[in-house]
């Protein structure tokens, strides 16, 4: 295909399509008539040989083909935006059309992300974000390729190349119901702690029934029973409430979700690994953004707004 044939106009209307599914709202985003957004669709159609856009009930439903193209157009309008904002500065009062992605963890989306967006629109109200869910498997290629400008969680090993932002420092308790038979009254000792089932919060998908406690466990020559494991944080607390299991998640997380039916308890000692980090990891690039150091200081920014 040649380059030089296609309005780079005509991939802003495609990705206004496929965020709004509608040509109306699409050209009430790009400032275009409906007809200009038409008229873009039918070369769109041409370019590529398909109809990428279908009319249905539900609005413009994009072709298997327009799924499969959206990841890359939408990287590269970024990557042009950010382009274009360089030297220039950034103005988060007049940041339409800018739009950031960050890649977060489970903990994260619950505990500070909605600190960040809440800053996000009271700060720079034009601009949209996007919360991904953090992939460890892929997330450094997202942050080098630009498909991901951001990623926050703990327990990252992040790669030399990237910059690592230190946050601020969280640490594990223990969920359990009220009235739990097994801990009314008692301390949670180490051998309770090891006798009792515990639901498990797994981020992947590779069927592990291990977590960091694990490790101080497998130091002591002591296991425990994993009953059940959950692909979201969320999850813990309704699998504890009202029943034997007990749970080992982040504190402020515990907090956030446990709800009035549920104690919070210190982990024995013995298996306690204590503090670890909740950190920003980003490319190198990013202080050359003036749009992404501007974010990195409105998470910063954020952080300061968490409460225990």
């Amino acid at each position: 295909m040649n380059l030089s044939a296609v309005d780079l106009n005509l991939l802003v209307a495609f990705e206004a399509l496929y965020e709004t599914r509608n040509v109306t709202l699409a050209g009430q985003r790009i400032h275009r008539a409906q007809p200009s957004v038409s008229s873009a669709l039918n070369r769109l159609r041409r370019v590529f040989n398909d109809e990428l856009f279908v009319r249905t009930a539900d609005g413009m439903q994009p072709t298997d083909h327009a799924v499969a193209l959206m990841p890359a157009i939408s990287s590269a309008l970024d990557q042009i935006r950010r382009a274009l904002e360089q030297g220039a500065g950034f103005d988060p009062a007049a940041a339409k059309g800018r739009r950031f992605t960050l890649a977060a963890s489970d903990y994260a989306d619950v505990v500070l992300v909605p600190h960040i967006v809440a800053r996000l629109r009271r700060e720079a109200p034009a601009a949209d974000l996007r919360v991904a869910r953090l992939d460890r498997a892929t997330i450094y290629e997202q942050l080098d390729n630009g498909s991901v400008d951001i990623a926050i969680g703990g327990h990252l090993t992040a790669p030399k190349r990237m910059r690592v932002t230190p946050l601020y420092e969280e640490s594990f308790v223990c969920i359990a119901d009220k009235q739990h038979p097994g801990l009314r009254g008692r301390k949670l000792t180490l051998d309770r702690y090891v006798a009792l089932p515990h639901a498990l919060f797994v981020p992947s998908d590779d069927g592990s029934a291990r977590g960091v406690i694990d490790a101080s466990l497998a130091r002591l020559g002591r296991k425990r029973r994993v009953a059940c494991t959950f692909a979201h944080i969320v999850a813990l607390p309704h699998a504890v409430v009202g029943t034997d299991l007990i749970a080992t998640l982040a504190r402020r997380a515990a907090l956030r979700l446990a709800g009035h039916a549920l104690s919070l308890r210190p982990l024995p000692p013995e298996v306690d690994p204590g503090p670890f980090g909740i950190d920003m990891v980003s490319s190198r690039r990013a202080p050359a953004d003036a749009a992404l150091a501007w974010l990195q200081g409105l998470i910063q920014r954020a952080v300061k707004d968490l409460t225990d």
